[in-house]
Protein backbone atom coordinates (compact mmCIF):
# COMPACT_ATOMS: atom_id res chain seq x y z
CA UNK A 1 0.00 0.00 0.00
CA UNK A 2 1.09 3.58 -0.65
CA UNK A 3 1.97 5.63 2.41
CA UNK A 4 1.93 9.15 0.94
CA UNK A 5 -1.30 10.72 -0.37
CA UNK A 6 -1.05 11.44 -4.10
CA UNK A 7 -3.93 12.96 -6.09
CA UNK A 8 -4.21 14.26 -9.63
CA UNK A 9 -6.27 16.59 -11.74
CA UNK A 10 -6.44 15.14 -15.24
CA UNK A 11 -8.37 17.37 -17.65
CA UNK A 12 -8.80 16.77 -21.38
CA UNK A 13 -7.78 19.70 -23.64
CA UNK A 14 -11.13 19.72 -25.45
CA UNK A 15 -12.13 23.32 -24.62
CA UNK A 16 -12.07 25.86 -21.80
CA UNK A 17 -11.98 24.80 -18.16
CA UNK A 18 -15.47 25.08 -16.64
CA UNK A 19 -15.80 26.21 -13.01
CA UNK A 20 -16.83 22.63 -12.20
CA UNK A 21 -13.35 21.56 -13.29
CA UNK A 22 -11.77 24.31 -11.18
CA UNK A 23 -13.73 23.08 -8.15
CA UNK A 24 -12.52 19.51 -8.78
CA UNK A 25 -8.96 20.84 -8.91
CA UNK A 26 -9.49 22.81 -5.71
CA UNK A 27 -10.89 19.82 -3.79
CA UNK A 28 -7.97 17.66 -4.95
CA UNK A 29 -5.52 20.37 -3.87
CA UNK A 30 -7.19 20.82 -0.46
CA UNK A 31 -7.23 17.07 0.14
CA UNK A 32 -3.56 16.68 -0.82
CA UNK A 33 -2.39 19.59 1.32
CA UNK A 34 -4.55 18.54 4.30
CA UNK A 35 -2.80 15.15 4.28
CA UNK A 36 0.71 16.41 3.43
CA UNK A 37 0.46 14.81 0.01
CA UNK A 38 1.36 15.53 -3.62
CA UNK A 39 -0.87 17.12 -6.23
CA UNK A 40 -0.26 16.26 -9.89
CA UNK A 41 -1.45 17.84 -13.15
CA UNK A 42 -1.85 15.32 -15.97
CA UNK A 43 -3.22 16.17 -19.41
CA UNK A 44 -5.43 13.39 -20.81
CA UNK A 45 -5.23 14.02 -24.56
CA UNK A 46 -5.82 10.50 -25.84
CA UNK A 47 -8.87 11.58 -27.86
CA UNK A 48 -7.09 13.48 -30.62
CA UNK A 49 -10.34 14.01 -32.57
CA UNK A 50 -11.67 16.30 -29.81
CA UNK A 51 -8.40 18.17 -29.19
CA UNK A 52 -8.84 21.97 -29.22
CA UNK A 53 -5.93 24.26 -30.00
CA UNK A 54 -4.98 26.42 -27.01
CA UNK A 55 -7.08 24.46 -24.49
CA UNK A 56 -4.12 22.99 -22.60
CA UNK A 57 -2.50 26.43 -22.19
CA UNK A 58 -5.86 27.84 -21.11
CA UNK A 59 -6.22 25.16 -18.40
CA UNK A 60 -2.73 25.88 -17.01
CA UNK A 61 -3.18 29.68 -17.21
CA UNK A 62 -6.53 29.39 -15.41
CA UNK A 63 -5.13 27.36 -12.55
CA UNK A 64 -2.17 29.74 -12.25
CA UNK A 65 -4.61 32.68 -12.00
CA UNK A 66 -6.52 30.83 -9.27
CA UNK A 67 -3.30 30.33 -7.33
CA UNK A 68 -3.59 26.54 -7.25
CA UNK A 69 -0.05 25.15 -7.25
CA UNK A 70 0.93 21.68 -8.48
CA UNK A 71 3.78 19.60 -7.08
CA UNK A 72 4.47 17.81 -10.37
CA UNK A 73 3.01 17.47 -13.82
CA UNK A 74 2.88 19.13 -17.22
CA UNK A 75 5.22 22.11 -17.34
CA UNK A 76 6.77 21.22 -13.96
CA UNK A 77 8.09 17.69 -14.45
CA UNK A 78 8.61 14.99 -11.85
CA UNK A 79 9.85 11.41 -11.61
CA UNK A 80 6.59 9.89 -12.91
CA UNK A 81 6.54 11.70 -16.27
CA UNK A 82 5.79 12.33 -18.98
CA UNK A 83 2.51 13.83 -17.77
CA UNK A 84 0.83 14.26 -21.15
CA UNK A 85 -0.85 11.02 -22.22
CA UNK A 86 -0.08 11.47 -25.91
CA UNK A 87 3.62 11.22 -24.93
CA UNK A 88 2.99 7.95 -23.07
CA UNK A 89 1.23 5.97 -25.79
CA UNK A 90 3.91 3.26 -26.03
CA UNK A 91 3.18 2.38 -22.41
CA UNK A 92 -0.47 1.48 -22.96
CA UNK A 93 -0.13 -1.05 -25.78
CA UNK A 94 1.53 -3.69 -23.59
CA UNK A 95 -1.17 -3.35 -20.95
CA UNK A 96 -3.96 -3.66 -23.54
CA UNK A 97 -2.39 -6.87 -24.97
CA UNK A 98 -1.91 -8.19 -21.43
CA UNK A 99 -5.68 -7.98 -20.88
CA UNK A 100 -6.30 -9.90 -24.12
CA UNK A 101 -3.78 -12.58 -23.11
CA UNK A 102 -5.44 -13.01 -19.70
CA UNK A 103 -8.89 -13.44 -21.34
CA UNK A 104 -10.25 -10.20 -19.85
CA UNK A 105 -10.37 -8.32 -23.17
CA UNK A 106 -10.71 -9.16 -26.84
CA UNK A 107 -10.08 -7.77 -30.32
CA UNK A 108 -13.10 -6.44 -32.20
CA UNK A 109 -13.15 -5.72 -35.94
CA UNK A 110 -16.69 -4.42 -36.49
CA UNK A 111 -17.07 -1.49 -38.88
CA UNK A 112 -19.11 1.62 -37.90
CA UNK A 113 -21.84 0.41 -40.29
CA UNK A 114 -21.97 -3.01 -38.60
CA UNK A 115 -22.21 -1.36 -35.16
CA UNK A 116 -25.09 0.83 -36.39
CA UNK A 117 -26.82 -2.24 -37.84
CA UNK A 118 -26.54 -4.05 -34.48
CA UNK A 119 -28.06 -1.08 -32.61
CA UNK A 120 -30.83 -0.61 -35.17
CA UNK A 121 -31.77 -4.31 -34.90
CA UNK A 122 -31.98 -4.05 -31.09
CA UNK A 123 -34.10 -0.89 -31.41
CA UNK A 124 -36.54 -2.72 -33.70
CA UNK A 125 -36.78 -5.47 -31.10
CA UNK A 126 -37.60 -2.76 -28.47
CA UNK A 127 -34.52 -3.80 -26.55
CA UNK A 128 -33.61 -1.00 -24.13
CA UNK A 129 -30.02 -2.30 -23.83
CA UNK A 130 -28.43 -1.48 -27.20
CA UNK A 131 -24.86 -1.98 -26.09
CA UNK A 132 -21.94 -4.02 -27.37
CA UNK A 133 -21.57 -6.45 -24.50
CA UNK A 134 -22.60 -9.69 -22.86
CA UNK A 135 -25.80 -10.05 -24.94
CA UNK A 136 -24.39 -9.07 -28.35
CA UNK A 137 -20.67 -9.81 -28.49
CA UNK A 138 -21.04 -13.39 -29.74
CA UNK A 139 -23.00 -12.10 -32.77
CA UNK A 140 -20.27 -9.64 -33.79
CA UNK A 141 -16.88 -9.79 -35.54
CA UNK A 142 -14.33 -10.21 -32.78
CA UNK A 143 -11.74 -12.60 -31.40
CA UNK A 144 -14.47 -14.41 -29.45
CA UNK A 145 -16.24 -15.39 -32.68
CA UNK A 146 -13.39 -15.50 -35.25
CA UNK A 147 -10.49 -17.96 -35.34
CA UNK A 148 -7.12 -16.89 -33.95
CA UNK A 149 -5.67 -17.21 -37.50
CA UNK A 150 -8.30 -14.84 -38.89
CA UNK A 151 -7.69 -12.33 -36.09
CA UNK A 152 -3.93 -12.45 -36.66
CA UNK A 153 -4.43 -11.95 -40.41
CA UNK A 154 -6.61 -8.88 -39.83
CA UNK A 155 -4.25 -7.30 -37.29
CA UNK A 156 -1.05 -8.06 -39.24
CA UNK A 157 -2.71 -6.74 -42.40
CA UNK A 158 -3.11 -3.31 -40.82
CA UNK A 159 -6.90 -3.47 -40.61
CA UNK A 160 -8.88 -1.39 -38.13
CA UNK A 161 -9.56 -2.98 -34.76
CA UNK A 162 -10.25 -2.08 -31.16
CA UNK A 163 -9.64 -3.91 -27.92
CA UNK A 164 -12.73 -4.19 -25.73
CA UNK A 165 -12.97 -5.21 -22.08
CA UNK A 166 -14.80 -8.51 -21.58
CA UNK A 167 -17.42 -7.79 -18.91
CA UNK A 168 -18.01 -10.74 -16.57
CA UNK A 169 -21.50 -12.20 -16.48
CA UNK A 170 -23.92 -12.07 -13.52
CA UNK A 171 -21.62 -10.20 -11.15
CA UNK A 172 -22.42 -7.50 -8.62
CA UNK A 173 -19.55 -5.03 -8.61
CA UNK A 174 -19.16 -3.24 -5.28
CA UNK A 175 -17.06 -0.08 -4.94
CA UNK A 176 -16.74 2.13 -1.87
CA UNK A 177 -17.02 5.83 -2.64
CA UNK A 178 -15.73 8.24 0.02
CA UNK A 179 -18.78 10.48 -0.50
CA UNK A 180 -21.52 8.00 -1.48
CA UNK A 181 -20.57 4.90 0.50
CA UNK A 182 -21.04 1.43 -1.06
CA UNK A 183 -22.05 1.68 -4.71
CA UNK A 184 -23.25 -1.48 -6.49
CA UNK A 185 -23.37 -2.17 -10.25
CA UNK A 186 -24.81 -5.12 -12.20
CA UNK A 187 -22.22 -6.41 -14.70
CA UNK A 188 -24.95 -7.65 -17.09
CA UNK A 189 -26.07 -4.02 -17.64
CA UNK A 190 -22.59 -2.78 -18.57
CA UNK A 191 -21.10 -2.63 -22.03
CA UNK A 192 -17.76 -3.94 -23.24
CA UNK A 193 -16.06 -0.54 -23.43
CA UNK A 194 -13.30 0.11 -25.95
CA UNK A 195 -9.91 0.28 -24.21
CA UNK A 196 -7.51 0.60 -27.15
CA UNK A 197 -7.74 1.63 -30.80
CA UNK A 198 -5.76 0.55 -33.84
CA UNK A 199 -4.29 4.08 -34.18
CA UNK A 200 -2.14 3.22 -31.14
CA UNK A 201 -4.08 5.40 -28.74
CA UNK A 202 -5.78 4.08 -25.62
CA UNK A 203 -9.18 5.37 -24.55
CA UNK A 204 -9.53 7.36 -21.35
CA UNK A 205 -10.55 4.25 -19.40
CA UNK A 206 -7.35 2.29 -20.00
CA UNK A 207 -4.96 5.24 -19.96
CA UNK A 208 -6.20 6.74 -16.71
CA UNK A 209 -6.08 3.42 -14.86
CA UNK A 210 -2.56 2.62 -16.08
CA UNK A 211 -1.34 6.15 -15.34
CA UNK A 212 -2.94 6.29 -11.89
CA UNK A 213 -1.24 2.99 -11.06
CA UNK A 214 2.18 3.96 -12.43
CA UNK A 215 2.01 7.43 -10.84
CA UNK A 216 1.04 5.84 -7.50
CA UNK A 217 -2.20 7.82 -7.19
CA UNK A 218 -3.87 7.05 -3.85
CA UNK A 219 -7.18 8.95 -4.23
CA UNK A 220 -9.22 9.78 -7.33
CA UNK A 221 -11.45 12.80 -6.66
CA UNK A 222 -13.52 13.63 -9.74
CA UNK A 223 -16.96 14.75 -10.92
CA UNK A 224 -20.01 12.52 -10.55
CA UNK A 225 -20.29 12.21 -14.35
CA UNK A 226 -17.55 9.56 -13.98
CA UNK A 227 -19.60 7.45 -11.55
CA UNK A 228 -20.96 5.15 -14.33
CA UNK A 229 -17.32 4.34 -15.27
CA UNK A 230 -16.48 3.23 -11.74
CA UNK A 231 -17.28 -0.51 -12.17
CA UNK A 232 -15.16 -0.67 -15.33
CA UNK A 233 -12.24 0.98 -13.53
CA UNK A 234 -12.61 -1.35 -10.54
CA UNK A 235 -12.54 -4.38 -12.87
CA UNK A 236 -9.43 -3.11 -14.64
CA UNK A 237 -7.57 -2.91 -11.31
CA UNK A 238 -8.78 -6.44 -10.59
CA UNK A 239 -7.79 -7.81 -14.02
CA UNK A 240 -4.30 -6.28 -13.78
CA UNK A 241 -3.82 -7.68 -10.28
CA UNK A 242 -3.52 -4.18 -8.77
CA UNK A 243 -6.39 -4.37 -6.27
CA UNK A 244 -4.11 -3.82 -3.25
CA UNK A 245 -2.99 -0.44 -4.63
CA UNK A 246 -6.32 0.63 -6.13
CA UNK A 247 -6.97 4.29 -5.22
CA UNK A 248 -9.95 5.30 -3.12
CA UNK A 249 -12.64 7.06 -5.15
CA UNK A 250 -14.72 10.14 -4.40
CA UNK A 251 -17.28 11.47 -6.89
CA UNK A 252 -18.14 15.14 -6.39
CA UNK A 253 -21.72 16.41 -6.78
CA UNK A 254 -22.69 18.56 -9.75
CA UNK A 255 -22.76 22.35 -9.76
CA UNK A 256 -26.37 23.06 -10.73
CA UNK A 257 -28.04 25.89 -12.64
CA UNK A 258 -29.28 28.81 -10.47
CA UNK A 259 -32.80 27.31 -10.60
CA UNK A 260 -31.43 23.95 -9.44
CA UNK A 261 -32.60 22.10 -12.57
CA UNK A 262 -29.67 20.44 -14.29
CA UNK A 263 -25.93 20.97 -14.61
CA UNK A 264 -24.61 24.55 -14.89
CA UNK A 265 -23.58 25.32 -18.48
CA UNK A 266 -22.12 28.12 -20.55
CA UNK A 267 -25.63 28.78 -21.88
CA UNK A 268 -26.82 29.53 -18.32
CA UNK A 269 -24.00 32.02 -17.90
CA UNK A 270 -24.83 33.71 -21.21
CA UNK A 271 -28.51 33.94 -20.25
CA UNK A 272 -27.85 35.12 -16.69
CA UNK A 273 -25.00 37.50 -17.46
CA UNK A 274 -22.36 35.70 -15.39
CA UNK A 275 -19.20 33.78 -16.38
CA UNK A 276 -18.74 30.02 -16.08
CA UNK A 277 -15.04 30.03 -17.03
CA UNK A 278 -12.15 31.33 -14.89
CA UNK A 279 -10.53 33.31 -17.74
CA UNK A 280 -11.84 34.73 -21.00
CA UNK A 281 -11.91 32.09 -23.74
CA UNK A 282 -11.84 32.69 -27.46
CA UNK A 283 -13.10 29.74 -29.48
CA UNK A 284 -10.37 29.03 -32.09
CA UNK A 285 -12.95 27.87 -34.66
CA UNK A 286 -15.82 30.33 -34.31
CA UNK A 287 -13.95 33.28 -32.78
CA UNK A 288 -16.72 33.52 -30.14
CA UNK A 289 -15.48 35.08 -26.90
CA UNK A 290 -16.74 33.87 -23.52
CA UNK A 291 -16.04 36.07 -20.52
CA UNK A 292 -14.13 34.88 -17.47
CA UNK A 293 -14.12 35.62 -13.76
CA UNK A 294 -10.76 37.39 -14.04
CA UNK A 295 -12.06 39.82 -16.68
CA UNK A 296 -15.23 40.44 -14.67
CA UNK A 297 -13.02 41.72 -11.87
CA UNK A 298 -13.24 38.82 -9.43
CA UNK A 299 -10.32 38.26 -7.07
CA UNK A 300 -8.90 34.73 -7.39
CA UNK A 301 -9.15 34.08 -3.63
CA UNK A 302 -12.83 35.18 -3.59
CA UNK A 303 -13.51 32.90 -6.57
CA UNK A 304 -11.91 29.89 -4.85
CA UNK A 305 -13.70 30.63 -1.56
CA UNK A 306 -17.04 30.66 -3.40
CA UNK A 307 -16.25 27.38 -5.22
CA UNK A 308 -15.16 25.62 -2.03
CA UNK A 309 -18.61 26.11 -0.51
CA UNK A 310 -20.37 24.61 -3.55
CA UNK A 311 -20.82 21.06 -2.35
CA UNK A 312 -18.61 21.20 0.76
CA UNK A 313 -19.94 22.28 4.14
CA UNK A 314 -17.45 23.11 6.90
CA UNK A 315 -20.12 22.41 9.53
CA UNK A 316 -19.79 25.92 11.00
CA UNK A 317 -21.21 29.39 10.25
CA UNK A 318 -17.89 30.54 8.77
CA UNK A 319 -18.08 31.54 5.11
CA UNK A 320 -14.87 33.47 4.47
CA UNK A 321 -11.80 31.22 4.27
CA UNK A 322 -8.26 31.91 3.11
CA UNK A 323 -6.64 29.07 1.17
CA UNK A 324 -4.65 27.89 4.25
CA UNK A 325 -7.88 28.00 6.30
CA UNK A 326 -9.65 25.92 3.63
CA UNK A 327 -6.83 23.35 3.79
CA UNK A 328 -7.16 23.21 7.57
CA UNK A 329 -10.98 22.86 7.55
CA UNK A 330 -11.40 20.61 4.49
CA UNK A 331 -12.64 17.06 4.80
CA UNK A 332 -13.89 14.86 1.96
CA UNK A 333 -16.51 13.42 4.35
CA UNK A 334 -18.13 16.88 4.52
CA UNK A 335 -18.74 16.96 0.76
CA UNK A 336 -22.42 16.36 0.04
CA UNK A 337 -23.93 13.84 -2.36
CA UNK A 338 -26.51 16.14 -3.93
CA UNK A 339 -25.83 18.94 -6.40
CA UNK A 340 -25.27 22.55 -5.32
CA UNK A 341 -27.14 25.44 -6.88
CA UNK A 342 -24.91 28.15 -8.29
CA UNK A 343 -25.92 31.58 -7.00
CA UNK A 344 -24.53 34.49 -9.09
CA UNK A 345 -25.49 37.07 -6.43
CA UNK A 346 -23.76 35.12 -3.67
CA UNK A 347 -20.69 34.98 -5.90
CA UNK A 348 -20.68 38.80 -6.05
CA UNK A 349 -21.11 38.89 -2.27
CA UNK A 350 -17.93 36.85 -1.86
CA UNK A 351 -16.03 39.25 -4.08
CA UNK A 352 -17.35 42.19 -2.06
CA UNK A 353 -16.04 40.60 1.16
CA UNK A 354 -12.59 40.21 -0.35
CA UNK A 355 -12.67 43.70 -1.87
CA UNK A 356 -13.33 45.46 1.43
CA UNK A 357 -10.52 43.44 3.06
CA UNK A 358 -7.99 44.69 0.49
CA UNK A 359 -5.86 47.70 1.49
CA UNK A 360 -6.85 51.09 0.07
CA UNK A 361 -3.44 51.30 -1.57
CA UNK A 362 -3.87 47.95 -3.34
CA UNK A 363 -7.34 48.89 -4.61
CA UNK A 364 -6.18 52.40 -5.57
CA UNK A 365 -3.43 50.96 -7.78
CA UNK A 366 -5.96 48.78 -9.66
CA UNK A 367 -8.43 51.68 -9.96
CA UNK A 368 -5.69 54.08 -11.06
CA UNK A 369 -5.01 51.77 -14.01
CA UNK A 370 -8.68 52.07 -14.99
CA UNK A 371 -8.55 55.87 -14.63
CA UNK A 372 -5.54 56.06 -16.95
CA UNK A 373 -7.67 54.42 -19.64
CA UNK A 374 -10.07 57.37 -19.23
CA UNK A 375 -7.16 59.79 -19.72
CA UNK A 376 -7.20 60.70 -16.03
CA UNK A 377 -4.00 60.61 -13.98
CA UNK A 378 -4.79 61.74 -10.42
CA UNK A 379 -2.33 61.46 -7.54
CA UNK A 380 -2.42 57.93 -6.06
CA UNK A 381 -2.92 59.34 -2.53
CA UNK A 382 -6.07 61.12 -3.72
CA UNK A 383 -7.31 57.86 -5.31
CA UNK A 384 -6.65 56.07 -1.99
CA UNK A 385 -8.82 58.61 -0.15
CA UNK A 386 -11.63 58.10 -2.67
CA UNK A 387 -11.36 54.30 -2.56
CA UNK A 388 -11.52 54.38 1.26
CA UNK A 389 -14.97 56.01 1.27
CA UNK A 390 -16.57 54.19 -1.68
CA UNK A 391 -15.35 50.58 -1.47
CA UNK A 392 -18.16 49.47 0.87
CA UNK A 393 -20.61 50.26 -1.95
CA UNK A 394 -18.87 48.17 -4.62
CA UNK A 395 -18.60 44.48 -5.51
CA UNK A 396 -15.80 45.04 -8.04
CA UNK A 397 -13.09 47.63 -8.61
CA UNK A 398 -14.81 48.20 -11.98
CA UNK A 399 -17.80 49.54 -9.97
CA UNK A 400 -15.63 52.31 -8.50
CA UNK A 401 -16.09 54.68 -11.43
CA UNK A 402 -19.86 54.58 -11.08
CA UNK A 403 -19.51 55.49 -7.39
CA UNK A 404 -16.80 58.11 -7.83
CA UNK A 405 -16.91 59.71 -11.29
CA UNK A 406 -18.02 63.02 -9.75
CA UNK A 407 -14.68 63.27 -7.87
CA UNK A 408 -12.90 63.55 -11.21
CA UNK A 409 -15.50 65.25 -13.43
CA UNK A 410 -18.05 67.93 -12.55
CA UNK A 411 -21.66 66.95 -13.37
CA UNK A 412 -22.85 68.09 -16.79
CA UNK A 413 -26.52 67.52 -16.02
CA UNK A 414 -28.67 67.11 -12.94
CA UNK A 415 -31.17 64.47 -11.86
CA UNK A 416 -34.57 65.98 -12.68
CA UNK A 417 -36.47 64.16 -9.94
CA UNK A 418 -34.01 65.38 -7.31
CA UNK A 419 -34.04 68.87 -8.77
CA UNK A 420 -37.83 69.17 -8.40
CA UNK A 421 -37.70 67.75 -4.90
CA UNK A 422 -34.78 69.70 -3.41
CA UNK A 423 -34.34 72.94 -5.39
CA UNK A 424 -36.79 75.43 -3.89
CA UNK A 425 -37.41 79.08 -4.70
CA UNK A 426 -34.86 80.37 -2.20
CA UNK A 427 -32.26 77.57 -2.67
CA UNK A 428 -30.00 79.61 -4.95
CA UNK A 429 -29.80 82.46 -2.39
CA UNK A 430 -29.03 80.04 0.43
CA UNK A 431 -26.28 78.38 -1.62
CA UNK A 432 -24.74 81.78 -2.40
CA UNK A 433 -24.48 82.39 1.35
CA UNK A 434 -22.96 78.91 1.77
CA UNK A 435 -20.31 79.82 -0.81
CA UNK A 436 -19.30 82.75 1.38
CA UNK A 437 -19.02 80.46 4.43
CA UNK A 438 -16.93 77.92 2.52
CA UNK A 439 -14.62 80.56 1.06
CA UNK A 440 -13.63 81.66 4.57
CA UNK A 441 -12.72 78.15 5.85
CA UNK A 442 -8.96 77.58 6.03
CA UNK A 443 -8.87 74.03 7.43
CA UNK A 444 -10.74 72.25 4.62
CA UNK A 445 -11.05 68.90 6.41
CA UNK A 446 -14.38 67.08 6.33
CA UNK A 447 -15.06 67.24 10.09
CA UNK A 448 -14.19 70.94 10.30
CA UNK A 449 -16.31 71.87 7.26
CA UNK A 450 -19.25 69.88 8.67
CA UNK A 451 -19.02 71.59 12.08
CA UNK A 452 -18.86 75.10 10.62
CA UNK A 453 -21.62 74.53 8.05
CA UNK A 454 -23.98 72.98 10.63
CA UNK A 455 -23.29 75.89 12.99
CA UNK A 456 -24.20 78.32 10.19
CA UNK A 457 -27.39 76.34 9.44
CA UNK A 458 -28.44 76.68 13.08
CA UNK A 459 -27.85 80.42 12.99
CA UNK A 460 -29.90 80.68 9.80
CA UNK A 461 -32.60 78.43 11.29
CA UNK A 462 -32.27 76.09 8.29
CA UNK A 463 -32.71 72.30 8.38
CA UNK A 464 -29.73 70.20 7.25
CA UNK A 465 -31.82 68.66 4.46
CA UNK A 466 -32.72 72.06 3.07
CA UNK A 467 -29.12 72.75 2.11
CA UNK A 468 -27.42 69.33 1.92
CA UNK A 469 -29.75 67.87 -0.75
CA UNK A 470 -29.33 70.77 -3.25
CA UNK A 471 -25.61 70.90 -2.35
CA UNK A 472 -25.28 67.20 -3.29
CA UNK A 473 -27.14 67.89 -6.55
CA UNK A 474 -24.69 70.73 -7.33
CA UNK A 475 -21.58 68.66 -6.56
CA UNK A 476 -22.63 65.18 -7.75
CA UNK A 477 -25.58 65.76 -10.07
CA UNK A 478 -27.69 63.04 -8.42
CA UNK A 479 -28.82 61.62 -5.08
CA UNK A 480 -25.81 59.35 -4.67
CA UNK A 481 -22.31 59.30 -3.29
CA UNK A 482 -20.67 59.14 0.15
CA UNK A 483 -20.86 61.66 3.00
CA UNK A 484 -21.21 65.11 1.41
CA UNK A 485 -18.50 66.72 3.55
CA UNK A 486 -16.04 63.96 2.57
CA UNK A 487 -16.78 64.81 -1.07
CA UNK A 488 -16.15 68.53 -0.37
CA UNK A 489 -12.80 67.80 1.30
CA UNK A 490 -11.60 65.61 -1.57
CA UNK A 491 -12.61 67.85 -4.48
CA UNK A 492 -11.32 70.90 -2.60
CA UNK A 493 -12.51 74.44 -1.90
CA UNK A 494 -12.06 75.88 -5.39
CA UNK A 495 -13.82 73.04 -7.21
CA UNK A 496 -16.65 72.93 -4.63
CA UNK A 497 -17.38 76.64 -4.98
CA UNK A 498 -17.17 76.51 -8.77
CA UNK A 499 -19.65 73.61 -8.97
CA UNK A 500 -22.11 75.37 -6.64
CA UNK A 501 -21.93 78.57 -8.70
CA UNK A 502 -22.46 76.67 -11.98
CA UNK A 503 -25.51 74.91 -10.49
CA UNK A 504 -26.96 78.23 -9.26
CA UNK A 505 -26.69 79.62 -12.81
CA UNK A 506 -28.03 76.53 -14.54
CA UNK A 507 -30.86 75.47 -12.23
CA UNK A 508 -33.73 77.96 -12.18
Amino acid sequence: MHTKVRVRFAPSPTGPLHIGGVRTTLFNYLFAKKHGGDFILRIEDTDQTRYVEGAEKYIIDSLNWCGIKFDEGVGIGGKYGPYRQSERKEIYKNYAWQLVDSGNAYFAFDTPAELDEMRDKLKLENNSNQQYGIHTRLKMKNSLTLSSEECKRRIDGGGDFVIRIKMPENEKIHVTDLIRGDVVFESNLLDDKVLYKSDGMPTYHLANIVDDHLMEITHVIRGEEWLPSLPLHKLLYQFFGWESTMPQFAHLPLILKPNGKGKLSKRDGDAGGFPVFPLEWKDPETGEISSGYAEYGYFPDAFLNMLALLGWNPGTEQEIFSLPELVEAFSIEKVGKSGSKFDPEKTKWFNHQYLIKRTDNELAKIFHGQLLKRNLNPDIKLVEKIVCIIKERANFVSDFWEHSSFFFEAPIDYDEKMMKKSWKENTSEELKKLVLILSKIDDFASNNIETLVKSWLEEMNLGVGQIVAPLRLALVGAAKGPHIFDIIEIIGKEETIERIEIAINRIK
